[in-house]
């Protein structure tokens, strides 16, 4: 079954610079996408990138800020986040989308603070 490691999150000032990477277990080639869960929040859909690479969607308070990548040969998908401010605390997770998601991860928890 496939199985979702979510790795490079931290601490970072506000304006500061973090690189998230998602290790898929398995060789697929769906649509990826990045979610988050703020303290007190749902789970939300903030960033997508289709089977060729192409990211499809990023959120409004993402947009300009967030890159997403992938690497098919490495079963990675990276989540380039500059001038971050804090209300981009949260922790982030991989999955597919559209769909039935997989098992989620642990996420990868982000702070931004001063």
């Amino acid at each position: 079954q496939m199985q979702l490691v979510e790795s490079g999150g931290g601490s970072a000032q506000p304006g500061g610079s973090l690189r998230l990477s998602c290790l898929m277990t398995e060789t697929v080639f769906v649509f990826m996408a990045w979610y988050r869960q703020a303290p007190g929040k749902e789970r939300e859909l903030v960033a997508s990138i289709s089977r060729g690479g192409t990211p499809t969607f990023y959120a409004a308070s993402v947009k300009g800020r967030f890159t997403l990548t992938r690497d098919d040969a490495k079963n990675l998908v990276y989540r380039q986040m500059n001038n971050l401010k804090p209300e981009h605390t949260a922790v982030y997770y991989c999955n597919k989308t559209p769909g039935n998601m997989w098992p989620w991860g642990q996420g990868a928890q982000v702070t931004v603070s001063s």
